[in-house]
């Protein structure tokens, strides 16, 4: 995807939705905010980067080379590449299971969910999910993975590698957040005509609320449950919006950078990360519900998605194989103390 002047993503925006617009300075951000530590090179990666997942435990990271039908695993100690491990098609979403030591894979082309044990790296169970299997959440009290596939959101006995249910939805669920003290799942459903964010309750297994998106091609999402915000970014613009999860209400939108495929929210210092195969990650800040870019981290055109890690203060990017120059995980670390 092309960027379009920046005129006319603010035409287009304005003309789209009644949301107020505000925007913050384009400047790059100094080296406190967003400061890059490390690059990992993926050596005979090419295509295509999706999902990535973390082990706190042995302090490592999976990234789904969904081109390559591959796993590749990072020590994010040394960030050095350590293995990569076959035996997938097309994997995409991807979840760490701490109480099992493993990581969730769930695959595209062939619809499965395998589980990776993360000591031996070997392949506990492989089990069919559906049409393009892609985003992998893990809901810890109820020890459950959740898999976004075509016809809803597929829960799944993470110790038993077996299906229990499905929220069902008329298409295919992109990004999704689980929210721990109500048991609500809420879903980025993308159309043809209406976009929406589909709210499922977990419980029940039923379809709780269905929100308008306020724009088109909605894909990623990341929520702070502690305020009741969830945030969704949408393509057609490219734009940022912070929902009230109460109500479904857009609070606020903005625009950012485009083509993106994953953003995260920085609860300790309020900021939301933007990453957009334009090249850039946008850095946007939160005080209560306003939100500010405070600049753009360079990365490579085609990097769309990466993995906030909190405990570490470190958002991981990764960068596809682009002519000479080979794939990669950038790290970047945030620096800059809470306010």
């Amino acid at each position: 995807m092309t960027n379009r002047p920046l005129a006319a993503v603010l035409m287009a925006w304005c003309l789209m939705s009644s949301v107020p617009l505000l925007s913050g300075t384009a400047a790059q951000p100094g080296p406190t905010l967003l400061a890059s530590v490390g690059t990992v090179r993926l050596p005979h990666v090419k295509g295509r980067i999706d999902h990535l997942a973390y082990d706190p435990d042995r302090r490592r990271l999976f990234v789904a080379a969904l081109a390559n039908d591959s796993v590749e695993v990072v020590d994010a100690v040394t960030n050095t590449h350590l293995r990569s491990l076959t035996g997938f098609h097309e994997p995409q979403g991807m979840a760490f299971v701490p109480d099992l030591a493993a990581v969730a894979v769930a695959n595209g082309a062939s619809g499965t969910l395998q589980l990776i044990d993360t000591q031996s790296l070997s392949i506990r169970w492989t089990i069919a999910i559906g049409g393009d299997a892609d985003n992998v959440r893990y809901d810890t009290a109820a020890k459950r993975l959740y898999v976004a596939a075509e016809g809803g959101l597929f829960a799944v006995d993470a110790a038993a590698g077996k299906s229990v249910g499905r929220v069902a939805f008329d298409g295919h669920p992109e990004s999704f957040q689980l929210e721990s003290r109500s048991g609500r799942v809420y879903a980025n459903l993308p159309g043809l005509i209406r976009s929406e964010v589909v709210v499922g309750d977990r419980t029940s297994m039923k379809v709780a609320a269905r929100w308008a998106a306020g724009c088109g091609s909605n894909y990623p999402m990341t929520l702070d449950e502690s305020t009741a915000r969830v945030f969704i970014v949408c393509r057609r613009p490219a734009s940022l919006s912070m929902l009230d999860t109460r109500s479904g209400a857009t609070v606020m939108s903005m625009p950012v950078v485009v083509d993106t495929d994953d953003i995260f929210y920085d609860e300790v210092r309020r900021r939301v990360y933007v990453i957009g195969g334009e090249g850039f990650i946008d850095v946007v800040a939160r005080d209560g519900d306003r939100l500010t870019r405070r600049g753009r981290v360079d990365t490579r055109p085609g990097t769309r998605t990466g993995l906030w890690v909190g405990a570490l203060s470190r958002l991981y990017a990764a960068v596809p194989a682009r002519g000479s120059d080979p794939a990669e995980v950038r790290v970047f670390e945030a620096r800059e103390p809470a306010p």
